[in-house]
Protein backbone atom coordinates (compact mmCIF):
# COMPACT_ATOMS: atom_id res chain seq x y z
CA UNK A 1 0.00 0.00 0.00
CA UNK A 2 1.73 3.97 -1.03
CA UNK A 3 1.97 6.01 1.98
CA UNK A 4 -0.64 8.36 0.47
CA UNK A 5 -3.09 5.39 0.43
CA UNK A 6 -2.56 4.83 4.04
CA UNK A 7 -2.77 8.54 5.48
CA UNK A 8 -5.93 8.39 3.43
CA UNK A 9 -7.47 5.76 5.33
CA UNK A 10 -6.09 6.64 8.43
CA UNK A 11 -7.90 10.19 7.90
CA UNK A 12 -10.87 9.46 6.76
CA UNK A 13 -11.10 6.62 9.51
CA UNK A 14 -10.57 9.26 12.28
CA UNK A 15 -12.89 11.27 11.15
CA UNK A 16 -15.68 9.11 12.75
CA UNK A 17 -13.95 8.12 15.71
CA UNK A 18 -15.54 9.72 19.65
CA UNK A 19 -13.19 12.77 20.44
CA UNK A 20 -9.69 11.38 22.33
CA UNK A 21 -9.11 11.72 26.10
CA UNK A 22 -5.93 14.23 24.62
CA UNK A 23 -3.94 14.36 21.51
CA UNK A 24 -1.24 12.32 21.27
CA UNK A 25 2.52 13.53 20.69
CA UNK A 26 3.81 13.14 17.04
CA UNK A 27 6.75 11.05 17.07
CA UNK A 28 10.01 12.79 16.73
CA UNK A 29 11.35 9.53 14.72
CA UNK A 30 11.73 9.90 10.48
CA UNK A 31 10.11 6.65 9.38
CA UNK A 32 12.57 4.46 6.94
CA UNK A 33 10.68 4.07 3.73
CA UNK A 34 10.92 0.48 2.44
CA UNK A 35 11.89 1.46 -0.70
CA UNK A 36 14.69 3.27 0.34
CA UNK A 37 15.94 -0.12 2.34
CA UNK A 38 15.35 -2.27 -0.73
CA UNK A 39 17.92 0.35 -2.77
CA UNK A 40 20.44 0.61 -0.27
CA UNK A 41 20.31 -3.38 -1.10
CA UNK A 42 20.51 -2.92 -4.55
CA UNK A 43 23.74 -0.77 -3.88
CA UNK A 44 25.00 -4.04 -1.94
CA UNK A 45 24.43 -6.29 -3.81
CA UNK A 46 25.75 -4.23 -7.17
CA UNK A 47 29.23 -3.95 -4.40
CA UNK A 48 28.91 -7.50 -4.12
CA UNK A 49 29.53 -8.03 -7.76
CA UNK A 50 32.99 -6.52 -7.51
CA UNK A 51 33.67 -8.43 -4.58
CA UNK A 52 32.59 -11.94 -4.28
CA UNK A 53 33.68 -14.67 -7.51
CA UNK A 54 31.12 -15.33 -10.06
CA UNK A 55 29.25 -18.82 -10.10
CA UNK A 56 27.71 -21.12 -12.04
CA UNK A 57 25.61 -24.36 -11.37
CA UNK A 58 23.98 -26.64 -14.58
CA UNK A 59 20.42 -26.86 -14.43
CA UNK A 60 18.37 -29.86 -15.88
CA UNK A 61 14.84 -30.58 -16.77
CA UNK A 62 12.78 -33.24 -14.24
CA UNK A 63 9.65 -33.89 -14.46
CA UNK A 64 8.91 -30.50 -15.39
CA UNK A 65 10.59 -28.36 -13.19
CA UNK A 66 14.22 -26.90 -12.87
CA UNK A 67 16.71 -28.89 -11.25
CA UNK A 68 20.26 -27.54 -9.95
CA UNK A 69 22.70 -30.25 -10.14
CA UNK A 70 24.37 -30.31 -7.27
CA UNK A 71 28.07 -31.55 -8.14
CA UNK A 72 28.27 -29.15 -11.29
CA UNK A 73 29.01 -25.96 -9.62
CA UNK A 74 32.34 -24.03 -10.37
CA UNK A 75 33.96 -20.43 -10.66
CA UNK A 76 33.59 -18.86 -13.70
CA UNK A 77 35.10 -15.32 -14.66
CA UNK A 78 33.41 -11.98 -13.01
CA UNK A 79 31.03 -9.93 -14.15
CA UNK A 80 30.76 -6.89 -12.01
CA UNK A 81 27.57 -4.37 -12.64
CA UNK A 82 28.20 -1.16 -13.57
CA UNK A 83 26.52 1.47 -12.35
CA UNK A 84 24.18 2.28 -15.16
CA UNK A 85 23.83 -1.31 -15.22
CA UNK A 86 22.36 -0.78 -12.09
CA UNK A 87 19.83 1.82 -12.73
CA UNK A 88 18.88 -0.55 -15.87
CA UNK A 89 18.35 -3.30 -13.94
CA UNK A 90 15.05 -1.29 -12.29
CA UNK A 91 13.84 -1.79 -15.58
CA UNK A 92 14.37 -5.24 -16.14
CA UNK A 93 13.29 -6.48 -13.14
CA UNK A 94 9.93 -4.93 -14.03
CA UNK A 95 9.72 -6.71 -16.90
CA UNK A 96 10.77 -10.44 -15.06
CA UNK A 97 8.47 -9.46 -12.96
CA UNK A 98 5.41 -8.66 -14.89
CA UNK A 99 3.44 -11.07 -14.74
CA UNK A 100 3.35 -11.34 -10.78
CA UNK A 101 2.51 -7.45 -11.10
CA UNK A 102 -0.18 -7.71 -13.05
CA UNK A 103 -1.78 -10.56 -11.73
CA UNK A 104 -1.82 -8.68 -7.92
CA UNK A 105 -3.07 -5.26 -9.71
CA UNK A 106 -5.98 -7.29 -11.68
CA UNK A 107 -6.72 -9.24 -8.05
CA UNK A 108 -6.50 -5.77 -6.22
CA UNK A 109 -8.92 -4.47 -8.74
CA UNK A 110 -10.90 -7.31 -8.09
CA UNK A 111 -11.24 -6.58 -4.69
CA UNK A 112 -11.57 -2.86 -5.51
CA UNK A 113 -14.99 -3.44 -6.97
CA UNK A 114 -16.33 -6.21 -3.83
CA UNK A 115 -15.37 -3.64 -1.44
CA UNK A 116 -17.32 -1.00 -3.34
CA UNK A 117 -20.19 -2.98 -3.23
CA UNK A 118 -21.00 -2.62 0.25
CA UNK A 119 -21.33 -6.61 1.32
CA UNK A 120 -18.39 -7.31 2.81
CA UNK A 121 -19.28 -3.54 5.37
CA UNK A 122 -23.13 -5.00 5.95
CA UNK A 123 -21.48 -8.45 6.95
CA UNK A 124 -19.58 -6.87 9.55
CA UNK A 125 -22.42 -4.96 10.98
CA UNK A 126 -24.84 -7.57 10.41
CA UNK A 127 -22.78 -9.52 12.62
CA UNK A 128 -22.10 -6.87 15.35
CA UNK A 129 -25.91 -6.07 15.32
CA UNK A 130 -26.94 -9.93 16.33
CA UNK A 131 -24.23 -10.75 18.48
CA UNK A 132 -23.19 -7.58 19.77
CA UNK A 133 -24.18 -8.58 23.71
CA UNK A 134 -22.95 -11.71 23.63
CA UNK A 135 -19.01 -11.90 23.30
CA UNK A 136 -18.58 -15.39 23.68
CA UNK A 137 -19.88 -15.75 20.35
CA UNK A 138 -18.88 -12.44 18.58
CA UNK A 139 -15.35 -12.19 19.13
CA UNK A 140 -14.75 -16.21 18.09
CA UNK A 141 -16.89 -15.58 14.60
CA UNK A 142 -15.26 -11.55 14.45
CA UNK A 143 -11.60 -13.44 14.40
CA UNK A 144 -13.12 -15.94 11.77
CA UNK A 145 -14.25 -13.60 9.19
CA UNK A 146 -11.22 -11.40 8.99
CA UNK A 147 -9.00 -14.93 9.59
CA UNK A 148 -11.22 -16.06 6.13
CA UNK A 149 -10.69 -12.55 4.20
CA UNK A 150 -7.03 -12.75 5.01
CA UNK A 151 -6.49 -16.58 4.58
CA UNK A 152 -8.55 -17.05 1.20
CA UNK A 153 -8.47 -13.58 -1.06
CA UNK A 154 -5.23 -12.58 0.67
CA UNK A 155 -6.82 -9.29 2.72
CA UNK A 156 -4.10 -7.11 4.07
CA UNK A 157 -4.41 -3.26 3.16
CA UNK A 158 -8.35 -3.14 2.63
CA UNK A 159 -8.94 -4.42 6.71
CA UNK A 160 -7.18 -1.05 7.69
CA UNK A 161 -10.88 0.56 6.59
CA UNK A 162 -12.96 -2.05 10.00
CA UNK A 163 -10.52 -1.01 12.46
CA UNK A 164 -12.33 2.22 12.55
CA UNK A 165 -15.66 0.02 12.54
CA UNK A 166 -14.95 -2.44 15.42
CA UNK A 167 -12.73 -0.49 17.79
CA UNK A 168 -15.54 1.88 18.46
CA UNK A 169 -17.32 -1.44 18.57
CA UNK A 170 -15.37 -2.95 21.11
CA UNK A 171 -15.48 -0.45 23.44
CA UNK A 172 -19.24 -0.25 23.75
CA UNK A 173 -19.34 -3.35 24.66
CA UNK A 174 -17.20 -3.03 27.27
CA UNK A 175 -13.70 -3.74 25.66
CA UNK A 176 -11.03 -1.61 24.83
CA UNK A 177 -9.41 -0.71 21.50
CA UNK A 178 -7.09 -3.12 21.61
CA UNK A 179 -9.60 -5.86 21.58
CA UNK A 180 -10.98 -4.24 18.41
CA UNK A 181 -7.60 -3.59 16.66
CA UNK A 182 -6.47 -7.27 17.57
CA UNK A 183 -9.98 -8.80 16.30
CA UNK A 184 -9.05 -7.18 12.87
CA UNK A 185 -5.71 -7.30 12.39
CA UNK A 186 -4.75 -10.60 14.47
CA UNK A 187 -7.63 -12.24 12.51
CA UNK A 188 -6.72 -10.44 9.03
CA UNK A 189 -2.79 -10.68 9.04
CA UNK A 190 -1.58 -12.96 11.95
CA UNK A 191 -4.18 -15.94 11.53
CA UNK A 192 -5.42 -15.35 7.66
CA UNK A 193 -2.76 -13.89 5.65
CA UNK A 194 0.04 -15.91 7.30
CA UNK A 195 -1.88 -19.23 6.76
CA UNK A 196 -2.37 -18.37 3.16
CA UNK A 197 -5.04 -21.12 2.29
CA UNK A 198 -5.52 -19.47 -0.61
CA UNK A 199 -3.92 -16.66 -0.26
CA UNK A 200 -2.76 -15.12 -4.19
CA UNK A 201 0.25 -13.01 -2.42
CA UNK A 202 2.17 -14.60 -0.73
CA UNK A 203 1.62 -18.64 -1.04
CA UNK A 204 0.52 -18.37 -4.55
CA UNK A 205 3.13 -16.76 -5.97
CA UNK A 206 6.20 -18.30 -3.98
CA UNK A 207 4.67 -21.51 -5.69
CA UNK A 208 4.04 -20.45 -9.01
CA UNK A 209 7.97 -19.52 -8.69
CA UNK A 210 8.93 -22.68 -6.86
CA UNK A 211 7.17 -24.53 -9.34
CA UNK A 212 4.54 -26.70 -7.13
CA UNK A 213 1.18 -26.95 -8.54
CA UNK A 214 -1.02 -23.72 -7.42
CA UNK A 215 -2.37 -24.28 -3.90
CA UNK A 216 -1.40 -27.28 -3.51
CA UNK A 217 -0.24 -28.91 0.16
CA UNK A 218 -3.67 -27.00 1.24
CA UNK A 219 -4.72 -29.63 4.07
CA UNK A 220 -1.50 -28.65 6.15
CA UNK A 221 -2.24 -25.05 6.21
CA UNK A 222 -5.99 -25.41 6.81
CA UNK A 223 -4.34 -27.18 9.98
CA UNK A 224 -2.49 -24.27 10.11
CA UNK A 225 -4.98 -22.21 9.85
CA UNK A 226 -7.14 -23.57 13.12
CA UNK A 227 -4.10 -23.80 14.88
CA UNK A 228 -3.53 -20.33 14.39
CA UNK A 229 -7.06 -19.81 14.88
CA UNK A 230 -7.50 -20.78 18.17
CA UNK A 231 -4.63 -19.33 19.98
CA UNK A 232 -5.83 -15.74 18.40
CA UNK A 233 -9.56 -16.33 19.84
CA UNK A 234 -8.37 -17.83 23.13
CA UNK A 235 -5.55 -14.85 23.06
CA UNK A 236 -8.02 -12.21 22.58
CA UNK A 237 -10.66 -13.36 24.40
CA UNK A 238 -8.78 -13.63 27.80
CA UNK A 239 -7.40 -10.18 27.35
CA UNK A 240 -11.20 -8.56 26.25
CA UNK A 241 -12.59 -10.32 29.64
CA UNK A 242 -9.67 -8.74 31.70
CA UNK A 243 -10.96 -5.25 30.42
CA UNK A 244 -14.29 -5.87 31.12
CA UNK A 245 -13.52 -7.01 35.07
CA UNK A 246 -11.45 -4.11 35.28
CA UNK A 247 -11.68 -1.61 32.29
CA UNK A 248 -8.09 0.27 34.11
CA UNK A 249 -5.98 -2.50 32.79
CA UNK A 250 -7.26 -1.56 28.98
CA UNK A 251 -5.49 0.46 26.33
CA UNK A 252 -8.10 2.67 24.84
CA UNK A 253 -5.55 4.83 22.27
CA UNK A 254 -7.27 7.68 20.99
CA UNK A 255 -10.94 6.80 22.62
CA UNK A 256 -12.22 7.50 25.72
CA UNK A 257 -12.73 4.46 27.84
CA UNK A 258 -16.28 5.61 28.38
CA UNK A 259 -16.99 6.03 24.59
CA UNK A 260 -20.38 4.87 23.00
CA UNK A 261 -20.92 3.61 19.77
CA UNK A 262 -24.13 3.17 18.77
CA UNK A 263 -25.00 -0.77 17.13
CA UNK A 264 -28.08 -0.71 15.10
CA UNK A 265 -29.75 -4.08 16.44
CA UNK A 266 -32.23 -3.98 13.61
CA UNK A 267 -29.43 -3.85 10.73
CA UNK A 268 -29.90 -6.45 8.24
CA UNK A 269 -28.20 -7.91 4.99
CA UNK A 270 -29.96 -6.78 1.85
CA UNK A 271 -30.99 -8.76 -0.22
CA UNK A 272 -28.34 -7.33 -3.05
CA UNK A 273 -25.50 -8.02 -0.61
CA UNK A 274 -26.43 -11.19 0.98
CA UNK A 275 -27.24 -12.86 -3.02
CA UNK A 276 -23.22 -11.05 -3.46
CA UNK A 277 -21.75 -12.82 -0.66
CA UNK A 278 -23.12 -16.40 -2.10
CA UNK A 279 -21.45 -15.60 -4.90
CA UNK A 280 -18.52 -14.96 -3.55
CA UNK A 281 -18.57 -18.26 -1.64
CA UNK A 282 -19.14 -20.17 -4.94
CA UNK A 283 -16.52 -18.46 -6.29
CA UNK A 284 -14.15 -20.27 -3.57
CA UNK A 285 -15.72 -23.22 -4.58
CA UNK A 286 -15.00 -23.08 -7.96
CA UNK A 287 -11.46 -21.60 -7.44
CA UNK A 288 -10.20 -24.85 -5.21
CA UNK A 289 -11.57 -27.04 -7.93
CA UNK A 290 -10.01 -25.43 -10.91
CA UNK A 291 -6.54 -25.16 -9.26
CA UNK A 292 -7.14 -28.86 -7.97
CA UNK A 293 -8.64 -30.72 -10.68
CA UNK A 294 -8.15 -28.27 -13.63
CA UNK A 295 -4.42 -27.05 -12.97
CA UNK A 296 -5.47 -23.47 -12.83
CA UNK A 297 -2.84 -20.66 -12.69
CA UNK A 298 -2.34 -17.07 -12.02
CA UNK A 299 -4.18 -15.84 -15.12
CA UNK A 300 -7.16 -18.32 -14.90
CA UNK A 301 -7.68 -17.18 -11.07
CA UNK A 302 -7.27 -13.05 -11.21
CA UNK A 303 -9.80 -14.26 -14.24
CA UNK A 304 -12.09 -15.81 -12.58
CA UNK A 305 -11.93 -13.09 -9.18
CA UNK A 306 -12.06 -10.11 -11.89
CA UNK A 307 -15.53 -12.28 -13.05
CA UNK A 308 -16.62 -12.76 -9.90
CA UNK A 309 -16.37 -9.04 -8.54
CA UNK A 310 -18.20 -7.24 -11.88
CA UNK A 311 -21.11 -10.00 -11.50
CA UNK A 312 -21.03 -9.04 -7.78
CA UNK A 313 -21.02 -5.35 -8.70
CA UNK A 314 -24.37 -5.75 -11.34
CA UNK A 315 -25.82 -7.89 -8.42
CA UNK A 316 -24.74 -5.22 -5.80
CA UNK A 317 -26.61 -1.89 -8.23
CA UNK A 318 -23.09 -0.38 -9.42
CA UNK A 319 -23.20 1.24 -12.70
CA UNK A 320 -20.53 0.24 -14.65
CA UNK A 321 -18.81 3.41 -13.77
CA UNK A 322 -18.64 2.77 -10.29
CA UNK A 323 -17.16 -0.62 -11.01
CA UNK A 324 -14.46 0.94 -13.31
CA UNK A 325 -13.90 3.40 -10.17
CA UNK A 326 -13.72 0.54 -8.02
CA UNK A 327 -11.07 -1.55 -9.81
CA UNK A 328 -9.09 1.50 -10.36
CA UNK A 329 -8.97 2.43 -6.50
CA UNK A 330 -8.37 -1.34 -5.94
CA UNK A 331 -5.37 -1.72 -8.13
CA UNK A 332 -4.31 1.96 -6.67
CA UNK A 333 -3.82 0.32 -3.12
CA UNK A 334 -1.74 -2.48 -4.31
CA UNK A 335 0.81 0.09 -6.49
CA UNK A 336 3.31 0.06 -3.35
CA UNK A 337 3.31 -3.53 -3.10
CA UNK A 338 3.80 -4.35 -6.78
CA UNK A 339 6.01 -1.99 -7.39
CA UNK A 340 8.04 -3.75 -4.29
CA UNK A 341 7.93 -6.94 -6.75
CA UNK A 342 9.96 -4.92 -9.20
CA UNK A 343 12.11 -3.59 -6.99
CA UNK A 344 12.83 -7.12 -5.60
CA UNK A 345 13.43 -8.33 -9.32
CA UNK A 346 15.96 -5.87 -9.42
CA UNK A 347 18.36 -7.67 -6.88
CA UNK A 348 18.14 -11.00 -8.51
CA UNK A 349 18.63 -9.53 -11.78
CA UNK A 350 21.70 -7.96 -10.48
CA UNK A 351 22.74 -11.03 -8.81
CA UNK A 352 22.33 -12.99 -11.90
CA UNK A 353 24.06 -10.81 -14.17
CA UNK A 354 27.09 -10.12 -12.08
CA UNK A 355 27.31 -14.24 -11.71
CA UNK A 356 26.61 -14.18 -7.69
CA UNK A 357 23.08 -15.83 -7.63
CA UNK A 358 24.48 -19.53 -7.75
CA UNK A 359 27.68 -18.41 -5.33
CA UNK A 360 25.20 -17.27 -2.74
CA UNK A 361 23.81 -20.52 -3.35
CA UNK A 362 26.82 -22.52 -3.06
CA UNK A 363 27.99 -21.23 0.18
CA UNK A 364 24.73 -21.37 1.62
CA UNK A 365 24.01 -24.78 0.76
CA UNK A 366 27.35 -25.43 2.09
CA UNK A 367 27.04 -24.23 5.57
CA UNK A 368 23.60 -26.23 6.27
CA UNK A 369 24.00 -29.23 4.27
CA UNK A 370 25.31 -31.00 7.30
CA UNK A 371 22.20 -29.88 9.77
CA UNK A 372 19.04 -32.19 9.85
CA UNK A 373 16.15 -30.85 7.41
CA UNK A 374 14.21 -29.87 10.31
CA UNK A 375 16.90 -27.66 11.10
CA UNK A 376 17.19 -26.35 7.88
CA UNK A 377 13.88 -25.39 7.57
CA UNK A 378 13.89 -23.73 11.14
CA UNK A 379 16.75 -21.58 9.16
CA UNK A 380 14.86 -21.05 6.75
CA UNK A 381 11.77 -19.59 8.88
CA UNK A 382 13.88 -17.42 10.84
CA UNK A 383 16.08 -16.06 7.64
CA UNK A 384 12.35 -15.09 6.11
CA UNK A 385 11.65 -13.39 9.29
CA UNK A 386 14.72 -11.11 9.42
CA UNK A 387 14.42 -10.64 5.56
CA UNK A 388 11.06 -9.00 6.10
CA UNK A 389 12.11 -6.19 8.10
CA UNK A 390 13.98 -4.56 4.76
CA UNK A 391 10.68 -6.65 2.55
CA UNK A 392 7.58 -5.88 3.99
CA UNK A 393 5.76 -7.20 1.55
CA UNK A 394 4.30 -11.00 0.93
CA UNK A 395 4.46 -10.68 -2.76
CA UNK A 396 7.84 -8.51 -2.69
CA UNK A 397 9.69 -11.29 -0.37
CA UNK A 398 8.81 -14.38 -2.21
CA UNK A 399 9.72 -12.86 -5.54
CA UNK A 400 13.16 -11.68 -3.61
CA UNK A 401 14.25 -15.26 -1.68
CA UNK A 402 12.24 -18.39 -3.49
CA UNK A 403 14.93 -18.15 -6.57
CA UNK A 404 17.25 -18.83 -4.17
CA UNK A 405 15.46 -21.42 -1.29
CA UNK A 406 14.24 -23.62 -4.08
CA UNK A 407 16.92 -24.62 -5.46
CA UNK A 408 18.49 -24.66 -1.80
CA UNK A 409 16.16 -26.66 -0.62
CA UNK A 410 16.59 -29.28 -3.60
CA UNK A 411 20.33 -29.45 -2.50
CA UNK A 412 20.02 -29.99 1.27
CA UNK A 413 17.36 -32.58 1.05
CA UNK A 414 13.98 -30.28 1.86
CA UNK A 415 10.67 -30.17 0.26
CA UNK A 416 9.82 -27.16 -1.81
CA UNK A 417 6.80 -27.22 -0.19
CA UNK A 418 8.16 -26.88 3.22
CA UNK A 419 10.45 -24.18 1.97
CA UNK A 420 7.36 -22.02 0.78
CA UNK A 421 6.34 -22.90 4.45
CA UNK A 422 9.03 -21.71 5.63
CA UNK A 423 8.42 -18.11 3.94
CA UNK A 424 5.02 -17.78 4.66
CA UNK A 425 5.09 -18.26 8.49
CA UNK A 426 8.60 -16.23 8.48
CA UNK A 427 6.88 -13.37 6.19
CA UNK A 428 3.78 -13.28 7.97
CA UNK A 429 4.70 -13.48 11.78
CA UNK A 430 6.98 -10.48 11.37
CA UNK A 431 4.40 -8.29 9.85
CA UNK A 432 3.02 -8.20 13.70
CA UNK A 433 6.29 -6.49 15.02
CA UNK A 434 8.34 -4.61 12.82
CA UNK A 435 7.87 -1.29 12.28
CA UNK A 436 8.28 -1.44 9.02
CA UNK A 437 5.02 -2.83 7.70
CA UNK A 438 2.77 -0.21 6.66
CA UNK A 439 -0.26 -2.08 7.41
CA UNK A 440 0.47 -2.63 11.03
CA UNK A 441 1.86 1.01 11.52
CA UNK A 442 -1.32 2.65 10.00
CA UNK A 443 -3.52 0.41 12.05
CA UNK A 444 -2.13 1.41 14.74
CA UNK A 445 -2.70 5.27 13.79
CA UNK A 446 -6.30 4.82 13.25
CA UNK A 447 -6.77 2.70 16.44
CA UNK A 448 -4.25 5.24 18.49
CA UNK A 449 -2.55 2.68 19.78
CA UNK A 450 1.67 3.56 20.07
CA UNK A 451 3.73 0.63 19.01
CA UNK A 452 5.49 0.37 21.79
CA UNK A 453 2.61 -0.73 23.92
CA UNK A 454 1.66 -2.72 21.13
CA UNK A 455 4.84 -4.46 21.29
CA UNK A 456 4.53 -5.23 24.41
CA UNK A 457 1.00 -6.51 24.11
CA UNK A 458 1.60 -8.51 21.39
CA UNK A 459 5.05 -10.20 22.25
CA UNK A 460 3.25 -13.07 24.26
CA UNK A 461 1.71 -14.20 21.61
CA UNK A 462 4.02 -13.96 19.25
CA UNK A 463 6.19 -16.11 21.16
CA UNK A 464 3.09 -18.62 21.05
CA UNK A 465 2.79 -18.18 17.15
CA UNK A 466 6.45 -18.96 16.79
CA UNK A 467 6.01 -22.03 18.68
CA UNK A 468 3.36 -23.48 16.71
CA UNK A 469 5.10 -22.64 13.79
CA UNK A 470 8.03 -24.37 14.46
CA UNK A 471 5.89 -27.49 15.16
CA UNK A 472 4.27 -27.59 11.68
CA UNK A 473 7.69 -27.01 9.79
CA UNK A 474 8.88 -30.02 11.70
CA UNK A 475 5.78 -31.85 10.95
CA UNK A 476 6.13 -30.73 7.37
CA UNK A 477 9.79 -31.87 6.80
CA UNK A 478 8.75 -35.29 8.59
CA UNK A 479 5.87 -36.40 6.37
CA UNK A 480 7.73 -34.75 3.27
CA UNK A 481 5.36 -32.31 2.58
CA UNK A 482 4.85 -32.27 -0.85
CA UNK A 483 4.12 -33.10 -3.57
CA UNK A 484 7.50 -31.95 -3.90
Amino acid sequence: MSNSTIQQITSNSLEHQPIPDKQPKKAKGKEINPFVLMFIVIIIATVLTYVLPAGQYERVEKDGRTIVNPTSFEFVDSSPVGLLDMFSSVHLGMIEGASIILFVFLFGGALGIMQATGALDSLIKFVAARLGTNEKVLIPLMVLIFALLGTLIGSAEDALVYIAIVVPMSIALGFDAMTGFAIVVLGTLSTGFTSGITNPFNVGIAQSIAELPMYSGMELRVAIFVAFYIVTVVYIYFHAMKVKRNPTLGEFGKFKSSAHTEIDLNFKLSKRHLLALLLLLVNFIVLIYGVIKLGWYISEISGLFLMCAIIMGFIGGLSPSKMANGFISGASDMVSGALIIGVAQTILVIFTNGGLLDTILYYTSGLVEQLPPAINALGMFILQMLINFVVPSGSGQAVLTMPIMTPLADLVGMSRQTAVLAFQLGDGLSNMIFPTSGVLMAGLAVAGIPFTKWVKWIFPFFLIQMAVSIIFLIIAQAIKYGPF
